[in-house]
């Protein structure tokens, strides 16, 4: 039976081992069940472990090794073992102070003073202790505000760089389609003018053609001699 806890130790729930390690209270059972499959003892109440700094400590080694978790386990548990066996309990002397009571009334008198004396400083020290827990707890009470306060802002800031962000990019694709548009309008206007072009030379090819045809058709209708007269009047007409 493990029999290793220290004078005056502290011991653990699983919700606050959770808290000191940094893991998840379901991952805390769990490393608590790989260990104990291993053969590694914890305290117990009834079914609920009692943690105490070395128990700790092995979870901790769980969490940040690389090995698989009975390995490490099966190595933790070797070191129980040898912790626990070369584990000596010391008995705590307690003086016989019932004999050693000064038996003259002055002396007496004396050291109640002096105990009254000692307790009073021991109510002043817890007193001061209890004040310094009531400022450390307002502390972290005013630092858990401001850490919600600068958590917003920095939500808030994200929002707006976001939206920022959204709203740029908003413009630039309504630029770039008010910039296709215009080359749009520019490109169909270039095409009709090339239409209007080919239209008109196809109109004076065509009027070229037909008086290359009437000026042929003079030229057979009329015998050689007056080839040249009747070119002329073509002309004149």
């Amino acid at each position: 039976m493990r029999h290793d806890i220290q004078a005056n130790e502290r011991s653990y729930t699983t919700k606050e081992v959770a808290e000191e390690v940094g893991i998840a209270t379901p991952t805390v059972r769990k490393y608590g069940q790989i260990l104990e499959r291993n053969g590694y003892e914890f305290f117990k109440d009834r079914d609920r472990r009692i943690f105490v700094q070395t128990d700790i400590d092995a979870l901790v080694a769980i969490r940040d090794t690389d090995k698989p978790l009975d390995e490490i386990a099966k190595d933790l548990v070797a070191d129980q073992k040898e912790r626990l066996a070369n584990y000596q309990t010391t008995d705590v002397a307690i003086p016989d102070t019932y004999n050693n009571l000064p038996q003259d009334p002055t002396q007496l008198k004396e050291s109640i003073m002096f105990l009254a004396k000692e307790l009073a400083a021991t109510r002043e020290a817890n007193m001061e202790l209890a004040q310094g827990m009531a400022n450390l707890k307002s502390t972290v009470s005013q630092l858990q505000q401001d850490h919600h306060v600068i958590s917003s802002a920095i939500g808030n800031s994200s929002q707006k760089t976001q939206s920022n962000i959204q709203k740029l990019t908003n413009q630039q694709k309504e630029h770039y389609e008010s910039l296709l548009e215009q080359e749009k309008e520019k490109s169909d206007m270039l095409h009709k003018e090339l239409q209007a072009i080919r239209e008109q030379q196809e109109k004076e090819w065509r009027s070229q053609n037909e008086f290359n045809e009437r000026l042929e058709m003079a030229v057979q209708k009329q015998k050689p001699k007056g080839a040249i007269g009747k070119l002329v009047s073509l002309f004149q007409k």
